[in-house]
């Protein structure tokens, strides 16, 4: 029995160096593959606040096809409040977006789009009103 136990350390030792190895080159942080990451320091990334922009345009520019969202009317860019990224065939990007109604109320909105830099696209798939977020006046 102590043999066995004695035979069985180094391939424990070799089972979790591989582990360690194998997350370490995949590069990924510790995230599964595929899955959303946090963007740190959102309001001063000025990629993720002209992708907020460019959410807001869009839905000013077709709201009627935006479903709940284009009950509120035209609405102004504040800022990009919290976003995530994951890669998909291109980046896939989940904005909290801050605006302000044409009656200066302040909302928060849920914008999902992707952007394929290769082909320079940008495309917003989603854009509605976040559940139960609104911002103080």
């Amino acid at each position: 029995m102590a043999r066995l136990v004695k035979s069985s350390a180094p391939l424990f030792v070799f089972l979790v160096l591989y582990t360690l190895l194998v997350s370490e080159v995949s590069g990924n942080g510790g995230r599964m593959v595929g899955g959303r990451a946090k963007v740190n320091d959102v309001k001063n990334n000025k990629e993720i606040q002209e992708l907020g922009r460019f959410s807001v345009k869009e839905f000013n520019n077709h709201r009627s096809t935006y479903g709940k969202g284009g009950e509120v009317g035209e609405l102004m860019f504040s800022e990009v409040v919290e976003a995530q990224t994951q890669v998909v065939s291109g980046l896939k990007y989940y904005l909290k977006i801050e605006v302000t109604t044409q009656s200066e109320e302040k909302l928060v909105f849920d914008s999902v789009l992707v952007v394929k830099p290769w082909l320079r696209s940008k495309e917003l798939l989603s854009f509605e009103p976040s559940i139960g977020l609104r911002v103080r006046k």
